[in-house]
This record gives structure tokens, C-alpha cells and sequence, in this order.
């Protein structure tokens, strides 16, 4: 089989490998679509790990269950998360499924962007889902982005009518446009400098825009709030300088949401008492877990977020350095998928 196997950012080569033997719990699927993230084009955080077989949004066919499986069978539509919890330690307890030891260490094998995936005991059955009959593979490699927003948003805490601005408008930026409002938005504003991008979020559902390189963030962000600022702002760019403009356009009592981490090296210095007597909150939001997978399909297949609205460029997986370098670009593409026959 065909896999997409990153040695450094520039370097991806397209390699033969054998098909992986499905044990007793084990599933194979045939992978129909597989998402390009934008951490996966983050120089610090993909190479740290290479060589590896690229890709982390998969959907596919079942093709073989090994023999003790009995929740799923071969000819099932599939999304399958990369990482699955135990869902018994005190961090599955209380929600915070990425804080597990299990879901740190499991995986698909050897990644998403490959024509066949072996779907591990634990992945099968912690965190896979079967994709209704009106959600495409497209759609359903989308569940794995949508179920981070997801999780995101809850954490936010938003209340109902709040001014939320969203910091950078690649794809992940858009997901949270759009389900914005669900959460409880009142006024939703977008800010970024590609035009394609910012039009976008408009047709997304963000009532205004900023377009940072034209405008002064902070003096367009107090015209257009009568100088209360936001209640909630998102930041998308995985840098400090972002975090920083995030601090500085937050209001009095306001939730201030890392959705990205930081370049490997950054410091972020912040005054402590502007916090303290602003009663300002610093919220960070990494990865996602089994409930925010499922409330994100139950999402999709209510229309919400869909591949028709999202997907902007589709790739053979002999092209999937092409897909890298656009999603590494982020100018006039959203989201590029990896489609498999």
C-alpha cells in the first residue's frame, strides 16, 4: 500500500509499505478521505517526529475485523480518531481525555494519510464511529477538526450573547465562525489579512470583519464593541505575538482561548495584575476527546459544518506534498483533503 511518509517539512516522499495483519480486536479499514491539519504544518511540532507516515483525520471502509470484534464488520463507513483514552483513569473521569496516558500512547497504524489503516482494540472501541448514510467520507474526515472547536467552545464558557472574535481565519479559524453561535455568540467578529479568507468568514457567519492589514486591530476591535472589547477571543496562530494581541483585545471579565500552541522556544510575559483585576481568564484547548467526536458528527450531520462549505482542494495522496505546501501557504485555500479510490 501507498503511504505519505514526512522525513523533514520540505521532504515528503510517497513510499510502498505491507499492509499491517489485524489482530483478534483489531479493524482495517480502506481509507475514502484524510484531512491535512494545520498542526501538521507547524515546522516544530511535525518534525520533532519524523520520519513518520503523515495524517490524523481518516475515514474509510471496513474491510477486516479480527475475530473477537462484534461493534463493528466489514462494509462499515467509518471516522476513527488517532488517539483513543481508557476512559477509566481520573482524567477520563473528569473529561480531560488528552491527559490520559492511554490516549498520549495509542495510534493508528502507520497514519492517516495511507490507503489502508490497522485500527487498534482500544481505538476501535473507544473512540470510532459509524458514519451515518448522509455523511460523505469527506464529511466524516471532518470530525476530528470540528470535534477540537467543539471541545474549545465548551471550554470557553461562553454565555448566551457574548462578543466573540476569532483571531485567524485558516480552517480551524472558519470552524469556529461557524459554530460560534451555536455556543451562544451574540456578535461573532473574524480578523486576519487574506482577503479570500476574511470573505469567508463572512458567508461563515461573522457579522464584521478586520482586515489587519489595512486596519488597526485594537482601535477597529474598540469602534466596533463601543470600547468594551471581546468576551471571548479565540487565537488561532501558533505564535506569542497572536497570544499577546488576544490579551489586549479581551474586556473586563473576559475569556481569552490558546487554541494553538506557541512556536517551540516562545515565552509569553504577561503582567499578572492586568489579569487579576480585569478578572480576565487564560483558557487553553488541545485536541479533543470521544464526547466531543460524537456531538461533533451529530454537528455534520446536521449541516452545520460540511465538506461542501469547507473543502477547497482535493488531492490523490501522490500529491500530498502539493496539499502540505497550500496548507502551509494559508492564503486562498481553507481545508485540503487526501481522496482515495
Amino acid at each position: 500500500m501507498k503511504v505519505a511518509k514526512l522525513y523533514s517539512f520540505h521532504d515528503i516522499r510517497i513510499e510502498d509499505i505491507p499492509i499491517h495483519e489485524v489482530g483478534p480486536g483489531d479493524a482495517l479499514i480502506k481509507t475514502k478521505a484524510s484531512g491535512i491539519c494545520s498542526g501538521d504544518v507547524m515546522p516544530w511540532y511535525i518534525e520533532k517526529k519524523a520520519p513518520l507516515v503523515l495524517g490524523h483525520e481518516p475515514a474509510g471502509e471496513i474491510v477486516e475485523v479480527g475475530e473477537k470484534v462484534t461493534s463493528f464488520k466489514t462494509g462499515d463507513r467509518v471516522f476513527v480518531h488517532h488517539h483513543a483514552p481508557c476512559l477509566t483513569c481520573k482524567f477520563c473521569k473528569r473529561g480531560d481525555y488528552v491527559q490520559c496516558e492511554t490516549w498520549k500512547n495509542t495510534k493508528i497504524i502507520p497514519g492517516g494519510i495511507s490507503e489502508y489503516i490497522l485500527i487498534p482494540q482500544i481505538n476501535l472501541e473507544n473512540d470510532a464511529l459509524k458514519l451515518p448514510d448522509n455523511v460523505s467520507y469527506e464529511n466524516g474526515s471532518l470530525i476530528e477538526p470540528t470535534a477540537c472547536v467543539v471541545k474549545a467552545l465548551k471550554r470557553a464558557n461562553m454565555r448566551h450573547g457574548d462578543t466573540v472574535l476569532v483571531i485567524g481565519l485558516g480552517v480551524m479559524g472558519q470552524l469556529n465562525i461557524l459554530l460560534a453561535r451555536k455556543y451562544g455568540a451574540g456578535k461573532i467578529i473574524g480578523a486576519d489579512m487574506v482577503p479570500f479568507r476574511l470573505e469567508k468568514a463572512k458567508h461563515f457567519g461573522a457579522d464584521v470583519v478586520i482586515d489587519v492589514s489595512k486596519y488597526n486591530h485594537i482601535n477597529t476591535l474598540k469602534e466596533l464593541t463601543d470600547g468594551a472589547m471581546a468576551d471571548i477571543v479565540i487565537i488561532g496562530p501558533n505564535s506569542v505575538d497572536a497570544m499577546r494581541l488576544g490579551i489586549a483585545s479581551v474586556g473586563a471579565g473576559g475569556s481569552v482561548l490558546f487554541f494553538t500552541p506557541a512556536k517551540h522556544g516562545e515565552q509569553l510575559i504577561i503582567e499578572p495584575n492586568e489579569l487579576y483585576f480585569r478578572d480576565i481568564n487564560i483558557i487553553t484547548s488541545y485536541s479533543c476527546g470521544p464526547t466531543d467526536t460524537v456531538e461533533a458528527l451529530n454537528i455534520i450531520e446536521e449541516g452545520t459544518v460540511r465538506a461542501e462549505k469547507l473543502v477547497t482542494h482535493r488531492f490523490p495522496i501522490e500529491k500530498t506534498a502539493e496539499a502540505f505546501r497550500l496548507t502551509a501557504e494559508a492564503k486562498d485555500s481553507l481545508k485540503s483533503v487526501i481522496v482515495f479510490d
